[in-house]
């Protein structure tokens, strides 16, 4: 049976985005990926879809981006994740949605050069005025959505819950989620806590 960790998952509601409040709910368990054809374009330059993106037994999605100190802790489990996912014929995407700040580090250009300096493995796409995170309920960078082959949302959340030590993570959410379909078997944790930068919104 799937469990879920009662009192982990933050709904971030309310939330202020240049002076507009917003309620924003993230998709449920079960539910099917939303826009999977819209158009987006990667730090290649080419136009992708999370369609595209998906592999026979599914799709991680994480929502990105270039300045927050977040994402700089988790960013070098980024190439591991979308190892194990290629293992698994699970299709890795990365989206910055951070439409608000683009001339302030999260342009394309910006884009390019780190996940040049990162050697990313995987796409990494401008999610232009954050519409495929409006879609999700996606409130911080970096926030994982996993699906399976049937593009079924199966796991929301943190990638664990150590985002100083992967080391000394207690608990790998995302990598037993990914091994979890991989074989066959429950989810046990589905939805955990999100520790992340708010998404930088425009009205």
């Amino acid at each position: 049976m799937i469990k879920k960790i009662n009192g982990l998952l933050i709904v971030f509601l309310g939330i202020t985005v240049t002076g507009f409040a917003q309620n924003i709910t993230p998709l449920g368990i079960g539910t099917n990926a939303p826009e999977t054809d819209r158009v987006i374009v990667d730090t290649s330059g080419l136009n992708t879809t999370l369609s595209d993106a998906a592999d026979n037994n599914g799709l991680l999605v994480i929502f990105s981006c270039n300045t927050c100190p977040w994402v700089a802790k988790w960013e070098d489990q980024y190439n591991k994740l979308s190892n194990l996912a290629a293992q698994n014929d699970i299709g890795m995407i990365a989206l910055n949605p951070n439409e608000r700040t683009r001339n302030r580090g999260e342009s394309m250009d910006d884009m390019r050069r780190r996940a040049q300096k990162q050697g990313y493995n995987f796409t990494y796409a401008l999610d232009k005025d954050h519409s495929i995170a409006d879609a999700f309920g996606a409130t911080r960078t970096p926030e994982v959505f996993l699906f399976d082959a049937n593009l079924e949302l199966v796991y929301h959340g943190a990638i664990d819950d150590n985002a100083n030590s992967d080391s000394e993570a207690n608990s790998r959410y995302l990598r037993e989620a990914i091994l979890a379909i991989a074989s066959g078997e429950d989810i046990q944790i589905t939805e955990t806590q999100i520790q992340g930068c708010t998404i930088k919104r425009t009205e």
